[in-house]
């Protein structure tokens, strides 16, 4: 399959993953889900396992084939399962995603990445990673700060010499302020402006 068959195929399933959400927004719109947080609750009752199980490989999915932004997937996190639970939904599955994409994009380089990333992004930010030491840095506060192309990081990252551990790390301790700051400013703001209509 050539890279822009797979880039082609990534932009329909994302269209329909998009499509998806909308549905099911109005869906639980109609449900008075978001006005009512009994309703809410016992929604998520009837689903205290599949729910979190389905949300985490979701997660996971959308890190390694980004075909969901990860903003919306996270504020939804928090809506469907609470501030404390969907923020550790939202990290165990970003976690283990990032670490699969990782392992891929060191195991098969450029090729896996040029087939889930159009080839200008990859530009974009390929020459960061020359000097090792300047992208570690970059790299570490790019999963720090919110708004930065993570998910296009985490591959570049696979493919220079950063170790695992350094990896890990950076993952494991700089990923959760990413996440709570989408997570709440998402959440939040979808909340405000619901209030307008």
């Amino acid at each position: 399959m050539t890279t822009q068959t797979s880039r082609r195929l990534i932009n329909i399933v994302t269209a329909l993953a998009m499509t998806g959400i909308v549905i099911l927004t109005i869906y639980w719109w109609q449900l008075g889900i978001f006005q009512n947080q009994t309703l809410l609750h016992e929604y998520l009752a009837q689903r205290q396992v599949a729910g979190p199980l389905l949300f985490i490989i979701v997660q996971i999915i959308q890190v390694v084939i980004p075909i969901i932004p990860g903003g919306i997937s996270t504020a939804v996190g928090v809506l469907l399962f609470g501030p404390i639970a969907g923020f550790f939904y939202n990290y165990i599955g970003i976690a283990i995603g990032s670490f699969i994409s990782f392992f891929l994009a060191r195991h098969y380089g450029k090729d896996f990445i040029l087939h889930l990333i159009p080839e200008k992004a990859y530009q974009k930010y390929i020459d960061k990673t020359k000097n090792q030491r300047y992208f570690d840095r970059f790299f570490a506060l790019a999963i720090f700060l919110p708004m930065a192309p993570d998910d296009i990081l985490v591959m570049l990252a696979g493919l220079t010499k950063m170790t695992w551990t350094k990896f890990a790390l950076i993952i494991i301790f700089l990923k959760p302020f990413t996440i709570a700051a989408y997570s709440y400013v998402l959440l939040y703001g979808s909340q405000w402006l619901l209030r307008l209509f």
